[in-house]
C-alpha cells in the first residue's frame, strides 16, 4: 500500500502495537456454530432506572437468556451526529450511556460486536480540532481537494455535496466528506492514520470485543478518477486488520458493512475467508420483501441457488432488517427497474420513506427504503385477519434462521415493533422510523400479555432460536442446497456431514395453505407432526424444519 520504504518505518511500529496488547487481551470463545444469533440494538434501545447499558443487560439475562449469543452494540461512543457515526472519540464511552465496566460485564455473557466507525470521524474530533489548528501530528488526516475538483466519477451513496468548507489555520479547506459535513473521511494514504485506527481496534479487543464490524468500509481508500470505492487498497487494508487481530486477539472476528450489489459485496471475503469472516447479505431483505408481497419466491430462490458454502473461515450474517433501511443497491442485476420501482411505491405506500443516492450523470436513484420491516411486509392500510400479519412476518424471519451463515435480528423485529412515525417528525430524519427507544417497564408489561403483538413475536422467535441451536444441520459450515417446490414455497436443505443430521426448512409465502410432496417419517421439528402419508400440508406462511 505504502511502498517498500514507508513499510520498513511502519511495519516494525505495527510490530510495536503488537507488542504493547500482550496480555491485556482477554481470551474469548472462538469461531461459531449452530448455537449463535446474533442481537443488533442500540445501547439505549431500551430504557429503564439503571444506565441504558445495564437495562439492556438485564433484559437480555431476564429474557432473552441463551436464545442469542451476539449482541451487535451500534456506536455507543461519544457522537456528534447520525445516531453515533459521527464519532468524535473512539475511546470513550458516552456518559449517559454507561462505562466500560459494564462493557466488559456485559461481554462475560454475551459475545459483543463493536462498530469499527473507521472511514469517517465527526468533525468535532480531536482529530479534526488538531488539523484545523495546524497539529503537525494530525497533517493530511483528511483529504484536501480543490473545490473544482472533479469528482464525478466517485461513487455516491447521499445526495449531498462530496467536498465540504472548513476553516483551519491556513485558510479555508475544502475535506473529503462521503457521508455528511459532520461526518469527515480518514486519510489513509497517511500510514500514521492506520497505525491510530489499528491501536483503536486493539483497544476494542481489550475492552471485550468479539467481532468488529467495519462500517462503510467500501469507501476507505481515495484514488481520484475512480469510484473510490472497493480498491485494491482498501482489501489490503483489510486483510492487515485481519492479520493484526489474528496475531493479537485471534477470537475477534471482522464483519463487513457492504450494502452494495451482491457480486461486490462477496468479494470481501477476500480468497475465501482471508479478508472479512463475516459480510451481511445485504441482497436478503428485499429479496424475502419482495417475495412476500409477490407470493412468488422465484427470484428469491434462483439468487439463493449462488449461496453456498465459502470456506470454514468465512460465511454469511442473515438479516432481514438493521438500524439502517432495506438496502435497494443489492438488488441491482436481481430485480428488473420496473419491480425496484414497485419496491419503492411499496415503502410510500406503507408508511415508510425512501432514501435516494446521487449518481455521476447527476440523477437520483433508490438507494434505501426507510420503514420498519413489521410494516415493509405488511400493509397497515389492510383489514384482514390479526393472525395473517403476524404469520407473515414470523416467516420473514424465519429464513434467515435456515440459510447458510449466522441470523442476525434487528431488537425492533424481535420485539414485533411497528413505524415510529412520531420519530420522524420529531428528528426529520427518515431512518428514525426504526430507531424507537423503548421503555423496558413497558416491554415487560407487552410481553407478560399473551395476546400482544410483542408477546406473540419474541415468544415464537425465542422457541425458534433456541430449538435451532440444538440443530446441528444449521451449523454455518453445513452445506445448503435450495431445493424447488414451485413458487409458493421457498425451500432450503441443510446437511451436516460430520453429524449426518440433514434438515428441509419450507416456508410458505402465501396466505393460501399448500400440500407438499415429503419422505415418509419425516418429522416437523416446529409441530412435532410426523409424516405418514407422503405429503404434508403448509397453513398460509407456515414454516417446517423437517428432519
Amino acid at each position: 500500500m505504502y511502498g517498500a520504504a514507508t513499510a520498513a518505518t511502519i511495519g516494525p511500529e505495527i510490530t510495536a502495537l503488537l507488542a504493547r496488547s500482550t496480555g491485556k487481551i482477554p481470551a474469548r470463545p472462538a469461531g461459531w456454530s449452530e448455537r449463535d444469533a446474533l442481537l443488533i440494538t442500540y445501547a439505549d434501545s431500551l430504557r429503564g432506572t439503571a444506565s441504558p447499558l445495564a437495562t439492556l443487560h438485564q433484559f437480555l439475562r431476564d429474557e432473552v437468556g441463551e436464545a442469542l449469543s451476539f449482541v451487535h452494540l451500534l456506536p455507543f461512543f461519544p457522537s456528534s451526529s447520525d445516531d453515533g457515526f459521527a464519532v468524535e472519540d473512539f475511546r470513550t464511552v458516552r456518559e449517559d450511556l454507561g462505562t466500560w465496566t459494564e462493557i466488559r460485564r456485559l461481554a462475560t455473557d454475551y459475545r459483543l460486536v463493536f462498530d469499527g466507525v473507521i472511514n469517517h470521524v465527526s468533525q468535532s474530533s480531536r482529530y479534526m480540532q488538531g488539523y484545523c489548528a495546524g497539529d503537525p501530528a494530525y497533517a493530511d488526516f483528511f483529504l484536501a481537494l480543490d473545490p473544482a475538483t472533479d469528482t464525478r466519477s466517485v461513487l455516491r451513496t447521499r445526495n449531498l455535496p462530496l467536498l465540504h468548507d472548513y476553516e483551519t489555520h491556513a485558510g479555508k479547506r475544502w475535506l473529503w466528506t462521503t457521508f455528511s459535513r459532520d461526518q469527515v473521511d480518514l486519510n489513509f494514504q497517511n500510514p500514521r492514520v492506520l497505525l491510530e485506527i489499528l491501536d483503536v481496534l486493539l483497544g476494542y479487543a481489550a475492552n471485550g470485543a468479539a467481532m468488529i464490524r467495519l462500517d462503510a468500509i467500501p469507501y476507505l481508500w481515495k484514488e481520484l478518477g475512480t469510484s473510490c470505492a472497493h480498491r485494491p487498497q482498501t482489501h489490503d487494508l483489510i486483510k492487515l486488520m485481519r492479520a493484526v487481530l489474528d496475531c493479537a486477539a485471534p477470537h475477534v472476528l471482522l464483519l463487513t458493512e457492504t450494502n452494495v450489489p451482491h457480486r461486490e459485496n462477496i468479494t470481501y471475503f477476500g480468497d475465501r475467508g482471508d479478508e472479512a469472516q463475516l459480510i451481511y447479505n445485504f441482497a436478503l431483505p428485499p429479496l424475502i420483501l419482495w417475495s412476500l408481497v409477490k407470493g412468488d419466491g422465484s427470484v428469491l430462490t434462483d439468487w439463493a441457488r449462488g449461496i453456498e458454502k465459502i470456506s470454514n473461515r468465512a460465511t454469511y450474517l442473515n438479516i432481514t432488517a438493521t438500524h439502517d433501511g432495506i438496502g435497494m443497491r443489492p438488488t441491482e442485476g436481481i430485480l428488473t427497474e420496473p419491480q425496484r420501482a414497485e419496491l419503492v411505491q411499496l415503502a410510500r405506500d406503507h408508511g415508510g420513506d425512501v432514501t435516494g443516492k446521487r449518481n455521476s450523470d447527476g440523477s437520483i436513484s433508490p438507494y434505501e427504503l426507510n420503514l420498519n420491516y413489521f410494516d415493509a411486509v405488511n400493509d397497515p392500510r389492510r383489514q384482514e385477519p390479526a393472525d395473517l400479519p403476524l404469520r407473515r412476518f414470523l416467516v420473514s424471519q424465519a429464513i434467515p434462521l435456515a440459510l447458510i451463515g449466522v441470523p442476525g435480528l434487528y431488537i425492533h423485529s424481535l420485539l414485533g415493533s411497528r413505524n415510529d412515525s412520531a420519530g420522524v417528525q420529531a428528528t426529520g430524519r427518515a431512518r428514525s422510523i426504526n430507531r424507537e427507544q423503548l421503555e423496558l417497564a413497558q416491554i415487560r408489561q407487552e410481553l407478560a400479555t399473551p395476546q400482544s403483538l410483542r408477546s406473540r413475536v419474541f415468544a415464537e422467535l425465542k422457541r425458534w432460536l433456541l430449538l435451532r441451536s440444538r440443530q446441528s444441520a444449521f451449523h454455518p459450515d453445513a452445506t445448503q442446497r435450495v431445493l424447488d417446490f414451485g413458487p409458493a414455497l421457498f425451500a432450503v436443505e441443510r446437511n451436516n456431514e460430520r453429524t449426518g443430521q440433514r434438515l428441509v426448512a419450507l416456508h410458505n409465502l402465501r396466505e393460501t395453505g399448500c400440500r407438499v410432496p415429503v419422505p415418509c417419517g419425516c418429522r416437523d421439528l416446529l409441530t412435532g407432526e410426523r409424516n405418514t402419508h407422503g405429503e404434508m400440508g403448509m397453513a398460509p406462511y407456515q414454516v417446517r424444519w423437517l428432519e
